[in-house]
């Protein structure tokens, strides 16, 4: 691999800033793909109000690349890296108060005021990394807004039954067990320019993050899955440290591998990166390894997670992922 990988990196929320800080240790040249699927708090309103897409796991995505240690330390001036901070810290900044202005963070407002201005999210993401002069760029996953729309069962008196539930919060938030999961409307485009960033890249990621409505839904649109199984770069899914609460619940590690290839039986992924912690040694590892085995994939094990804490570190994480992509397939 280049001394500058081309990294695409798919996800969505708090799972892809975490992977975009950490890819940035590896090459500047990072694209991040992101779900469009939110219809909560600022991004639910603004989807509402303007029908454009969900602006909120764009501007997390676009806060990560611009504030990530390796893009500050690349900046020599110490005056530079204040202004660039203080700029990501405003791209995040929620208003306080009980306006109509409350709870949008400035960034979502930002990017969806330029949006309208520019006519095209993407041109309007490409302009705010001219702007900030950072590295990379964030992609959309699609161009037009997507809903997740799940079959949940344990909701009915019949635990034989499901129900339908739609919505991103609703599906995060439904007290059953989401067993599948659709994107409404049911084929849609991909963005084109993603699909560029996917053919040309020499490594993608995808994951961790919320599994039914930020890696999931990656795979549900038709020509994104074609060109994710097309590709001849190296594909790495890193693995959440843990269930989360509500989407996941109870979910085993081996059971999210399960999960995703039942969304996905055609793609191929070559390392499955999981924590340590995650996975004993004994016969769950040997579980988790078959589940692996079901992409073509090698279960990579290795030290990821802030200690004490169930959250990815993205230096942990660039270091596995580095050794990785030297090493043969």
């Amino acid at each position: 691999m280049t001394a500058q990988p081309k990294i695409v990196a798919l996800g969505g929320g708090h799972g892809l800033y975490a992977t975009l800080t950490a890819m940035r240790y590896l090459s500047t040249r990072v694209t991040a793909v992101v779900t469009v699927a939110d219809d909560g708090g600022s991004s639910g309103r603004i989807r509402a109000e303007l029908g454009a897409i969900p602006p909120g796991d764009l501007r997390m995505a676009l806060a990560a690349l611009v504030s990530a240690p390796a893009a500050l330390e690349g900046l020599v001036d110490s005056a530079q890296r204040t202004r660039v901070t203080m700029w990501a810290q405003t791209l995040q900044h929620r208003f306080s108060g009980h306006g109509a202005l409350a709870g949008h963070p400035v960034g979502n407002l930002l990017l969806a005021g330029l949006a309208e201005v520019m006519g095209d999210p993407v041109a309007a993401l490409d302009e705010l990394m001219r702007l900030f002069n950072a590295h990379g760029r964030v992609l959309p996953m699609a161009r037009v807004p997507l809903m997740i729309e799940a079959d949940v069962s344990g909701l009915e008196s019949d635990p034989r039954m499901s129900r339908v539930i739609q919505g991103q919060v609703a599906v995060a938030t439904t007290p059953g067990k989401v067993r599948r999961v659709r994107l409404v409307p049911n084929e849609p485009p991909a963005c084109a320019d993603a699909l560029t960033a996917i053919a040309e890249a020499d490594l993608i990621t995808l994951g961790p993050g919320s599994w039914f409505s930020s890696v999931i839904p990656h795979v549900l649109v038709p020509e994104q899955l074609q060109a994710l199984t097309r590709s001849l770069a190296r594909r790495m899914l890193i693995v959440n440290l843990e269930p989360e609460l509500g989407e996941t619940t109870g979910f085993s590690l081996e059971r999210h591998l399960h999960v995703l290839h039942a969304h996905a039986d055609t793609l191929r992924i070559d390392d499955v990166v999981v924590d340590e912690r995650s996975v004993p040694m004994g016969r769950e590892r040997e579980h988790v390894e078959r589940a692996a085995a079901l992409f073509g994939a090698t279960l990579r094990i290795g030290d990821l997670a802030v200690p004490g804490a169930n959250v990815h570190d993205p230096r942990k994480v660039a270091d596995v992922v580095s050794a990785l992509v030297q090493s043969p397939r």
